[in-house]
């Protein structure tokens, strides 16, 4: 399946790589490579993606290929996780003239804002991510997705799902994450929220999931944020307290971020993610 939308691919390589959990996701920054299990609607599938100038691709292959509908779920794919289908030129024209934001986009003008396959992933490695490097988020990651995620015959392992942390007990997840109790029983409460049938999902109503989030301890406004940006594909999502934005516009406070924010109300996440490239990924 291509996608052919003009894009920047070394900005979500490098974003990718950086958060991808170990041996759930593999990136080759080299070949231009995402390589994954992905729900495409009959069950984990290897999916392998493939990012260039002129477009992406997206392939399944290996045990457990479904039969019909593939090319259709890849095209959702894509434009969940790498914002294929976004209108660039709208972007260009809210915020081209930005003093801030029309530089970057000069500079980068097909960034396009990532999203995630899996929203109850992105939700739990933003916690875990929490006050950590993002290093040490992919390491706990990695002890979750062994303790309760599936290895598939790709030689990929399934994320946990929902499911199967909300079920374990809490001192145990405690003990095989090794992070403080707070921030164990937040991953527990997000679980159970999910299983419960909170969806974290493109089309879910943004308000609604961010509500549901903050009322659970431990989940805090860049949590709720960042899940809005990754998971549902809100493209007015802006994480404030974020440390990185704060750097990008140097300033001092996230009260400074979120108050420059206010001049790119409605196209806030495009905003997040060229201030996010300036800083992490500069010439």
């Amino acid at each position: 399946m291509h996608a052919a939308a003009r894009l920047d691919p070394l900005p979500a390589l490098s974003s990718v790589a950086a958060r991808a959990v170990p041996g759930v996701e593999e990136v080759d920054a080299a070949a231009g490579t995402v390589r994954r299990l992905v729900d495409l609607g009959a069950g984990p599938v290897p999916v392998t993606v493939t990012l260039a100038p002129d477009g992406a691709t997206a392939q399944v292959a290996g045990p457990g290929t479904p039969p019909d509908g593939t090319d259709a779920a890849l095209r959702r794919l894509l434009a969940r996780w790498f914002g294929v289908d976004d209108d660039l030129d709208a972007v260009h024209a809210a915020l081209g003239a930005d003093p801030v934001l029309g530089p970057l986009l000069r500079t980068r003008p097909h960034l396009r804002v990532l999203g995630h396959p899996d929203g109850f992933e992105a939700a739990v490695q933003a916690v875990l991510t929490q006050q950590v490097s993002l290093r040490a988020g992919r390491t706990l990651g990695a002890r979750l997705a062994e303790a309760y995620g599936r290895p598939h015959p790709s030689g990929l392992r399934a994320y946990p799902t929902p499911e199967a942390v909300a079920a374990a007990d809490p001192v145990t997840l405690q003990a095989v994450l090794r992070v403080p109790h707070a921030r164990a029983g937040a991953v527990h409460a997000i679980a159970v929220a999910c299983a419960d049938g909170l969806a974290l999902a493109p089309g879910a109503d943004v308000g609604q999931v961010r509500r549901a989030l903050l009322a659970l301890r431990g989940v805090g406004p860049w949590t709720a944020d960042v899940v809005a940006l990754r998971a549902l594909g809100d493209r007015d999502a802006f994480p404030s307290g974020d440390l990185v934005l704060r750097r990008a516009l140097a300033v001092p406070h996230a009260r400074d971020v979120a108050a420059a924010g206010l001049a790119w109300a409605g196209w806030r996440g495009w905003a997040a993610t060229h201030l996010w490239a300036s800083v992490g990924y500069a010439d």
